[in-house]
């Protein structure tokens, strides 16, 4: 039939009437006029700013699923229209032709589970961080990302969407601060339990509207405890990946996109105070000093060292410092409320010609050691020219959102996709698996993808998964 009589026929009027949004032009992509419908898994804590935020960028929530009526409640009442389900799979089959993409808005050790079978189900999938509990699952999240090049994925650091990593990067690669050798984090934030291990044994009643073996999912079952959840999860071994596992998307973001950073080739974890993996293996330490040494995209060599909890106390000051020593209060308390929205944590980006600090999302609260802010350098005419494509949105959280609708409808690519955002999981969870044999300088093997001399960090790296989940 040539196009002629192709437009003259009814049949092919229908046909463009009944084409399946996913399946036009063999895409998996939207069309930019079609309305992006999103379903999400886990209605309650952090998956409640990810539901809210790509509505605002005009995504339309279509289904939601939790597996605790608690958490959901506020959510269920404000969307009484919507769907609501306990089960993720019973969403997804009921609304399979009804959903493009979903938010996996759940604790660490269910993202790739549920992130593998929304993309084998054909959704462009948004994840929480980190997008994986284990080194091994972030690689079948990877080889299932693979086999959906049309299908978008990306990892919920959103500062990889701000303006300011892009200048960071930019200020880098104009040589602000010369070449950039080292480099120190710190986080406050504390995810250790060591002190309630006691009274694990006690019973403890399930809490009504709480599904707790579904909660548990693919991890080994163990019997309900109230200091699991909720948010408490990130405390324990077989569910979180303590603070270098939550926070290392977000501080570790510049500095892997700037110097294009992989695994490390060493890695060596020092625990602050008692903690052994015997005696408290279940929960995490107070403080913990992760050094990683890598190698950057022009060959040369970096380290990076990580403080976090009680271990943030010892960062070294650069020479001169004029800032805020008391930046370090504990993480989250009033104190900590009145400094960088409330979050004390950042870094000290070494140069052989100055330092860079910047803040906790994004390279944000960016300045140039003592007192070069990014306003001031703007203000004297010495911005480096921009490299580096701007997100569209005037609110920095809007950016992440706005790059993932647009995504999904056919325009550029997000930054922050699971491929890219992979490598900074399993970074961290090197740094996770080093505790388990702590103070050691351990090596890693590229060919293996496994350390050379460490037994008790390469058992960390596979965490022990239940069938049919």
């Amino acid at each position: 039939m040539n196009r002629r009589m192709f437009m003259k026929s009814a049949g092919g009027a229908t046909l463009f009437t009944i084409l399946p949004r996913r399946l036009v032009a063999g895409s998996g992509q939207t069309p930019p006029s079609e309305t992006v419908n999103v379903a999400s898994i886990g209605a309650g804590g952090r998956a409640v700013a990810d539901i809210y935020g790509l509505e605002h960028a005009g995504a339309k929530i279509v289904a939601l699923c939790d597996v605790d009526q608690r958490r959901s409640k506020g959510q269920r009442e404000k969307r009484p229209n919507v769907p609501f389900y306990n089960y993720y799979k019973e969403m997804l089959d009921k609304h399979d032709k009804d959903i493009d993409a979903v938010i996996v808005g759940v604790p660490d050790h269910w993202h790739a589970t549920m992130a593998i079978e929304c993309l084998k189900r054909g959704k462009h999938v948004q994840c929480e961080k980190p997008l994986a509990q284990s080194f091994h699952e972030m690689d079948d999240m990877l080889d299932e990302a693979k086999k959906h090049p049309n299908l978008v994925t990306q990892a919920m650091n959103q500062g990889h969407a701000y303006d300011t990593i892009r200048d960071f990067r930019e200020w880098v690669e104009a040589g602000l601060i010369g070449e950039v050798t080292e480099a120190h984090i710190w986080c406050p934030a504390t995810y250790s339990f060591m002190d309630r291990l006691d009274e694990m044994p006690l019973k403890w009643d399930v809490p009504a509207g709480l599904d707790w073996e579904q909660w548990q999912g693919p991890v080994p079952h163990r019997l309900y405890f109230p200091k699991f959840l909720p948010g408490a999860w990130r405390s324990w071994t077989m569910y979180g990946t303590n603070t270098l596992g939550d926070w290392s998307c977000h501080l570790m973001d510049p500095l892997f996109w700037t110097f294009g950073l992989g695994l490390p080739k060493t890695v060596k974890a020092e625990v602050v105070g008692e903690w052994t993996p015997e005696k408290h293996g279940l929960t995490f330490p107070k403080g913990v000093k992760t050094t990683f040494e890598y190698v950057k995209r022009d060959g040369k060599p970096f380290k990076l060292v990580w403080f976090d909890g009680e271990a943030s106390k010892s960062v070294p000051v650069p020479p001169g410092y004029k800032g805020d020593m008391k930046l370090y209060p504990p993480h989250n308390s009033n104190e900590a409320r009145k400094k960088r929205d409330g979050m004390c944590n950042g870094a000290f980006v070494y140069g052989t010609r100055g330092v860079i600090e910047y803040g906790h999302h994004g390279a944000n609260y960016l300045r140039m050691l003592p007192d070069v802010t990014l306003e001031k350098l703007r203000a004297d005419g010495g911005c480096p020219k921009q490299k580096y494509p701007r997100i569209p949105g005037k609110d920095p959280n809007s950016k992440p959102f706005n790059e993932f609708i647009a995504a999904v409808k056919g325009g550029p690519k997000v930054g922050s996709d699971f491929a890219y955002a992979g490598a900074m999981t399993q970074c961290s969870l090197t740094g996770v698996a080093a505790l388990f044999d702590p103070g050691k300088l351990l090596t890693w093997d590229a060919a293996t993808r496994r350390f050379s001399n460490s037994v008790a960090a390469n058992a960390r790296l596979r965490q022990p998964r239940l069938a049919g989940w």
